[in-house]
């Protein structure tokens, strides 16, 4: 059974983001994600999703400084203290809050590093951030995004997912598997999806080109909700989209859909 949540770092952005809950309860969502909650209470974020009976469902690792244009930190090898601070911050705020999951975004690679190392930092950070998530009874999944949007993104592909992964050798790290990111890297989604099952933990979507809402580019969604229900996916789906017009007049393809 599809399961959806709103990202509230892209939708009903015409709120402010305490405002957003309600404005996804009201829209028929039952749980939410965003980027990051750091800027905000925990206990003021956990009245709202009482208030409104909504499950928080992921958000990401703190990532750096992203107005200055940071995505991540993870494999940058001068700021290891500094990710695994945001670590124990991200536990406690999952605590509170109630999610099971959170996101780790590698960053971009540093230019001024070799690759091995960036790659071994990755690899480091994950093995720390996977146990320490795992004693707190958090699950790790890790993002693969793609290079035209984020240029020089560490992370890019399914099968070098697969291939970290192996290297970190935790039973607590998974793939967050974004079709909107995996449609420009490497397509194939439907078989990617059922052959990987086993270690995707979370799906977010959005169509291409535009990243706008399911309908308005090339991406067959009603075969890929259809698919994931056959092959028996459990997990949330976020709508990490932005609204073509505004959130409001783009949620049409919830009722086309038959999900909400």
């Amino acid at each position: 059974m599809t399961r959806l949540c709103a990202n509230l770092s892209m939708l009903f952005t015409e709120q402010p983001f305490q405002q957003r809950f309600a404005a996804a309860a009201n829209a028929g969502f039952t749980g939410v994600e965003y980027l990051f909650p750091y800027e905000f209470g925990s206990a003021e974020i956990k009245t709202q999703l009482d208030e409104h009976d909504l499950t928080q469902v992921l958000f990401n690792l703190p990532a750096g400084d992203w107005s200055k244009g940071e995505r991540g930190i993870a494999c940058h090898p001068d700021r290891v203290e500094e990710f695994k601070a945001g670590v124990d911050l991200a536990i406690e705020y999952a605590k509170v809050l109630g999610n099971t999951q959170v996101n780790c975004l590698a960053g971009i690679s540093p230019t001024d590093t070799e690759l091995a190392r960036v790659h071994d930092t990755f690899v480091d950070n994950l093995q720390y951030a996977s146990a320490k998530l795992e004693a707190a009874g958090i699950r790790l999944v890790m993002e693969m995004i793609n290079t035209r949007d984020i240029p020089g993104f560490f992370l890019t592909t399914t099968a070098q997912a697969l291939e970290i992964r192996e290297q970190v050798g935790s039973s607590n790290l998974f793939l967050q598997y974004d079709i909107y990111h995996m449609q420009i890297m490497e397509g194939d989604l439907a078989r990617t999806l059922e052959n990987q099952l086993a270690v995707i933990k979370h799906v977010q979507l959005a169509d291409n080109p535009g990243r706008h809402e399911p309908g308005t580019g090339e991406i067959n969604y009603h075969f890929l909700f259809e698919h994931l229900n056959r092959i028996g996916y459990d997990g949330w789906i976020g709508c990490e989209y932005k609204p073509l017009t505004t959130t409001e007049a783009g949620l049409g393809w919830l009722a086309s859909h038959k999900l909400i």
